[in-house]
């Protein structure tokens, strides 16, 4: 029920690797921006295409943007080796050599941003731990910064990200390079999700929303905030409000926020999400299988209580992009989510969300409570949900239902005079990343507000889709919500052989 998204990279980007991946449960691809070009990702998004269309499986795409991250320009390639105890100096200076003594970065300011003593982490990309360093901010020399090295680590491949603890930096969160991808990579290819990096206000999100909107194309295209620091956590509420989901970011969280504290905020802001019926999703759960066959016992502990805790999605970002066991990482998280989910406590969480919704229930939010509460009752099987929007269907998710919800998605003819469209691929491949929505795209002449209660084709099509996947079996009870006319139905059918 707990979805996963994949990074694809070097290591995962073949259409063998990604058919695995799709078969062992990633629902999302994401193409991480920081590294690599608009030809590299779309080469692997035309592999995705295939798999998809091939295997007829959906899978949604998610771009996420660069944002305001600091990096260091290491052109050379060649690995660096920084010892403890010695000084290091941080330049804005791009055209300098990285080397152990001077390491050249992207961003102009940080002279002025950093006070003595301030601590400053670098590490490869997607940093896991042994490849990661820490400097305290000794003196600064003009736009330099002179750094004493807290502890000795050897940093290797293209690029290193920097991370200021607890340090307001003045980047742009949507920079140019980032809208210049979502205006060509991005609508060229309609996607699904912008993972909006270092989000840090609402008005982050609505900036983004506004960027997107122009984009024709693009406004259907939902943005998740990705939470990776103190600031974003201060106005978590506000963006929470704007942004269509989030996206706990715990790697750059876990170096702004003393550790003790990100299971804290990891906790806190996913009941949030699922109080507003947002889909939250954790990252960096099984670092250790970048290169190891099987996660440790700590890690596999993380990805069930993260499942416990309510969250929608996990995230794999190193563990995929560049880790030797993509396929086998993805299997591994899957089954230990598939776990969880039985020991999930739906009967407080049923209560816990009721409560918080309070009296009165909007019409909607009503008929997706009383369906899951009667699919609890009667233990159906399955429930089905006609829609158009996805709106209904997330609703029902939101209540947590022990059984999937299979949404069926009613594709729109719409126009605008200049040209005719169907909209509902979009609604569809966005419930990928919802927790226990499994969405069908339906023939657009099968209406879903049938005004002919007796008019059954679809969800006949619906119920061939559940028996051959295995979730619906002979005698079993199926909760149907649909519309009939101007009123919002639900009902329960019991199936015979």
């Amino acid at each position: 029920m707990t979805k996963i998204v994949g990074t694809l990279g070097p290591r995962s980007r073949s259409v063998e690797v990604i058919s695995a991946c799709l078969k062992a449960g990633m629902s999302v691809a994401r193409f991480d921006f920081s590294w690599g070009d608009a030809a590299y990702h779309q080469e692997t998004l035309e592999n995705l295409k295939a798999v998809s269309k091939r295997n007829k499986k959906l899978c949604a795409v998610m771009l996420d943007t660069v944002g305001a991250e600091l990096r260091v320009v290491n052109k050379s390639e060649k690995a660096i080796t920084l010892k403890g105890d010695e000084k290091v100096v941080l330049t804005p200076d791009q055209g300098q050599e990285a080397s152990s003594e001077i390491l050249p970065i992207n961003f102009a300011g940080l002279a002025k941003a950093v006070k003595k003593g301030d601590t400053i982490f670098v590490g490869q990309y997607l940093f896991t731990g042994s490849e990661t360093t820490s400097l305290a901010r000794d003196e600064v020399k003009g736009d330099d910064v002179v750094c004493i090295i807290k502890n000795s680590a050897t940093l290797a491949g293209a690029l290193f990200t920097l991370h200021a603890s607890q340090i307001r930096i003045d980047l742009p969160t949507l920079s140019d390079m980032d809208k210049q991808v979502i205006s060509s990579w991005g609508a060229q290819n309609k996607i699904d999700f912008v993972s909006l990096s270092y989000t840090r206000h609402a008005e982050d999100v609505r900036e983004a929303r506004d960027y997107l909107s122009k984009l024709g194309d693009l406004s259907q295209t939902q943005i998740f905030a990705k939470i990776e620091n103190v600031e974003g956590l201060t106005h978590f509420d506000d963006i929470l409000q704007e942004a269509d989901g989030i996206i706990l970011s715990r790697g750059n969280l876990g170096i702004d926020l003393p550790p003790e504290k990100v299971f804290l905020f990891q906790k806190s802001a996913i009941y949030k999400c699922n109080m507003a019926g947002k889909p939250a999703v954790v990252t960096r759960v099984v670092d250790s299988m970048t290169d190891n066959l099987r996660p440790t016992r700590a890690e596999a502990t993380d990805v069930a209580n993260a499942v416990l805790d309510g969250c929608d999605a996990i995230l794999l970002g190193a563990e995929t992009l560049r880790g030797l066991y993509p396929v086998e990482t993805i299997s591994t998280v899957g089954k230990i989510c598939a776990e969880a989910e039985k020991v999930f406590n739906q009967d407080q969480y049923f209560k816990r969300t009721v409560k918080f919704v309070g009296q009165p229930m909007s019409h909607l939010e009503s008929i997706a409570s009383s369906a899951v509460r009667a699919a609890i009752k009667v233990k159906a099987s399955v429930i089905i949900c006609f829609t158009s929007s996805g709106r209904a269907a997330r609703l029902i998710a939101k209540y947590r239902p022990t059984m999937p919800v299979l949404s069926v998605v009613i594709p729109r003819l719409t126009t605008n005079q200049l040209r005719w469209r169907f909209s509902g691929a979009f609604e569809a491949r966005q419930s990928l990343v919802v927790r226990g929505l499994f969405p069908l795209l339906a023939d657009p002449r099968h209406p879903a507000a049938s005004t002919n209660p007796t008019h059954e084709s679809v969800l006949n099509v619906a119920l061939d889709h559940g028996k051959a996947s295995g979730v619906i079996k002979s005698h079993d009870r199926v909760v149907v919500c649909q519309k009939v006319g101007d009123a919002a139905v639900v009902k329960i059918i019991e199936l015979e052989d």
